[in-house]
């Protein structure tokens, strides 16, 4: 999966590029067809935002987290982009798994 990696008034140092690719990796377990990202990182006073969009099959899907410590806002992302894309996994499958019932007969 290619991560791309963006900083905002931000050094993206490579203690920091590794702890994404470390905590969005586990991404892959959940979803296949992760074909790419986006993570962009921005620091306003003492806020720290991490947002990251993410190609999936058949969508797109993004989430942001905003905290005051840059590593505790890449865990928020990551547990929200991990609840989406088992959603959105979920909603692929049982769309795809529904099967037309047949109920009147004909004799």
């Amino acid at each position: 999966m290619q991560i791309d990696i963006t900083g905002h008034h931000v050094d993206i140092t490579p203690a920091l590029r590794n702890y994404v690719h470390a905590k969005l990796d586990r991404l892959k377990r959940h979803s296949d067809p992760v074909s790419g990202m986006h993570v962009v990182l921005t620091v306003n006073k003492l806020e720290h935002r991490a947002e990251a969009s993410l190609q999936v099959n058949r969508g797109k899907l993004f989430a942001e987290a905003v905290e005051s410590d840059m590593y505790a806002a890449i865990d928020a992302l990551s547990d929200k982009l991990a609840r989406q894309v088992t959603k959105h996994k979920e909603k692929l499958s049982n769309h795809s798994d529904r099967t037309s019932v047949r109920t009147d007969t004909v004799s």
